[in-house]
């Protein structure tokens, strides 16, 4: 009886005890993953590695893979030469400084707004959130329409107070309607983000503050504004990243004009990879351009250390 007990018991633990590597049931969370984890590695990965490689290569499309030579440095040099380049990097530099703080600043005031209790709130948060997520060919049909210089309704409404702005008619209007268009589609994503956070907020702080009498601004200032820096950090990373990356609209609508006017990077890197079929050099750029983006994220990010409510 003993003997057929230790038996039973070795079994048991040899069953226990798969041996080393991965478990049986470990290969069911791996058949789970590996959709999107070949999904990663065939459209991120590879593509990263690609650019990173090309970047330091002199490659025409037209003559084929057995065309790459690399040239070192070359595509660098030229770019910090080429005012091509520095002009778009000037257009970009406005659109993102423009764009994103504005959308930013509407979207708390229109999360503050949202977060009090109307009529038909829910509605509401609906309405302003649609613009996000409208196919981007439909929001730019839609604006050419608006700001069409003569039979546009924000022209008829502008010409009461005597102006009729060329829109993407004009060279001067071209980039000022494309950060109109920015934010009017950011501001719907940002309130809904700040109405989170703002039904987040500690209530009795809140309390605390209307105890010893203080006001509106007092509370926001002390309270609500650094309980959601956090948050507007994050608003403000990703919308940077996401500006710097603008080319639907403006392929849509301008394709880079008039003139150069609303020339970006990202049209500028478009047009020198898919136009000139220059893709060593559209490569570098775009090495460039993460470099610059990922510095002015961390600045953003660090900024912010240390001045939040909860850290």
């Amino acid at each position: 009886m003993a003997t057929a007990t230790v038996v039973a018991a070795e079994r048991t633990t040899v069953r226990a005890d798969p041996g080393p590597g991965i478990k049986p049931k470990g290969w069911i969370g791996l058949l789970f993953v590996a959709p999107n984890l070949l999904g990663v590695i065939a459209f991120t990965l590879i593509p990263l590695i690609s650019v990173i490689v090309l970047g330091f290569t002199d490659w025409n499309l037209v003559s084929g893979l057995g065309g790459i030579t690399f040239n070192g440095f070359d595509n660098f040099i030229a770019i910090a030469r080429d005012p091509g380049f520095w002009s778009a990097v000037g257009l970009t530099l406005v659109y993102v400084g423009v764009s994103v703080p504005l959308t930013v600043i509407l979207g708390l005031g229109l999360g503050i707004a949202l977060n009090r209790p109307l009529p038909g709130r829910a509605v509401l948060r609906a309405i302003f959130f649609l613009p996000y997520i409208v196919n981007i060919v439909a929001i730019g049909m839609t604006w050419l329409m608006l700001m069409n210089p003569k039979a546009g309704l924000v022209n008829q409404v502008l010409d009461v107070f005597g102006l009729q702005p060329g829109w993407f008619a004009s060279s001067h209007w071209a980039l000022p309607a494309l950060i109109v268009m920015a934010v009017w589609g950011g501001v719907g994503y940002c309130s809904l983000i700040y109405l989170s956070a703002l039904q987040d907020a500690p209530r009795q702080l809140y309390e605390a503050a209307d105890i010893d009498g203080a006001g509106v601004w007092a509370k926001f200032r002390v309270i609500t504004w650094p309980s959601l820096l956090p948050t507007t950090i994050f608003l403000l990373v990703t919308l940077i990243i996401g500006a710097s990356q603008g080319f639907g609209l403006i392929a849509l609508i301008t394709a880079g004009g008039p003139g150069d006017s609303t020339t970006t990077i990202s049209y500028y890197m478009y047009q020198t990879g898919f136009q000139f079929y220059r893709f060593g050099y559209a490569s570098a750029i775009g090495l460039v351009t993460f470099v610059g983006v990922l510095v002015l994220t961390l600045v953003t990010w660090r900024a912010q250390r240390g001045r939040a409510l909860h850290d």
